[in-house]
């Protein structure tokens, strides 16, 4: 399964790989936002595993792991630079020493990141160890759409440059898009989109402008395998503990609420033999043909299970309008 990144023509697999676990532990804004400790010879072998099995698109970000995550993913695609399509993300402070991120000033929506962003690329590049990257994103969810666009001026430059092929957003504000989307250089949305949550007006405007819309949380950060009950609690160290901003976790804990709507849809999803995951995976795909989910993963078996979903392909439109009628969308 393939698909495009948009304007930009860039033809990618139906399904990237999203490298925020393989980051470990780190801290933003004085919160833990990693996905607890994780095994480095795991991730490179995941990484790799990925590839062979058809997977050529990654995304991770300076954030990730305070750099770690980058690092990780440049040296798992040493020597077939070439063959992958690498995206990564921009707009905080990183400090890989005391694996602590903060944004630039005082107020995050204000932050100055257009003078910074020089800076920040290269750090990017050295990280993932390659003199070019294929999609760049501003990672400031709420930065104001003024401060935006003084990003988006470095960007063009940095298009211009060679140092990177294309560049979008990673925000779920339509509004946002709107006013940032107007240069064909601008190809990708990265947005929060799964099954059971999701803004459809941005995805409409994706498929208006035609972005692609780069899913993060497919999976639901995990809720959406089926792994999780209502008691199941999470360490310290892992940022779904921390995760009051997701509708799937109420106080450290997966909101019953979402286990119950999952469950409600769970033979749809395990139709033709499908797993959870699978299941969830191919609703995003079928829902538009601009989507891109990526899911997380720390170990090999989880990128093996994710990669299979591109056999099975998206959901038929019967089952897609099954799933609306259960959840009472229809």
């Amino acid at each position: 399964m393939k698909r495009h990144l948009g304007r930009s023509g860039i033809e990618v697999s139906a399904l990237g790989l999203g490298c925020w676990a393989v980051g470990g532990p780190w801290i933003f804004n004085g919160s833990p936002a990693g996905w607890s400790k994780v095994d480095d010879a795991e991730s490179l072998k995941a990484i790799r595993r990925g590839i062979d099995l058809g997977v050529n698109f990654f995304d991770t970000a300076a954030n990730y792991g305070c750099g770690h995550s980058e690092r990780i993913l440049g040296q798992a695609i040493k020597n077939r630079r070439d063959k992958i399509i690498v995206a990564t993300k921009f707009g905080y402070n990183v400090d890989e020493t005391a694996k602590v991120v903060t944004p630039y000033g005082e107020k995050e929506e204000e932050s100055d990141v257009a003078s910074h962003l020089r800076a920040d690329v290269e750090a990017s590049l050295k990280r993932l160890d390659t003199d070019y990257i294929d999609v760049y994103q501003l990672h400031v969810w709420g930065l104001t759409i003024e401060r935006a666009l003084e990003a988006r001026e470095g960007l063009e430059e940095l298009v211009k440059e060679g140092k990177i092929r294309t560049y979008g957003w990673s925000t779920d504000r339509p509004d946002a898009i709107n006013a940032f989307a107007t240069s064909s250089n601008c190809s990708v949305v990265q947005q929060q989109l799964s099954v059971l949550d999701g803004n459809e007006e941005l995805l409409a405007l994706c498929e208006r402008l035609n972005l692609a819309s780069i899913n993060r949380g497919p999976l639901g950060m995990g809720l959406l395998t089926g792994k999780f009950a209502p008691d199941s609690s999470f360490s310290n160290d892992d940022v779904r503990r921390h995760a009051s901003w997701h509708p799937g976790f109420k106080d450290g804990k997966p909101a019953q609420a979402w286990l119950n709507d999952l469950e409600s849809i769970r033979e749809v999803l395990t139709g033709n033999g499908r797993t959870l995951a699978q299941g969830a995976l191919a609703w995003i795909w079928s829902r538009s043909g601009n989507t891109i989910p990526i899911p997380g993963f720390k170990t090999i078996k989880q990128v093996e299970e994710n990669c299979k979903a591109m056999e099975f392909g998206p959901l038929m439109p019967a089952q897609m309008v099954e799933i609306e009628e259960i959840l009472g969308r229809a």
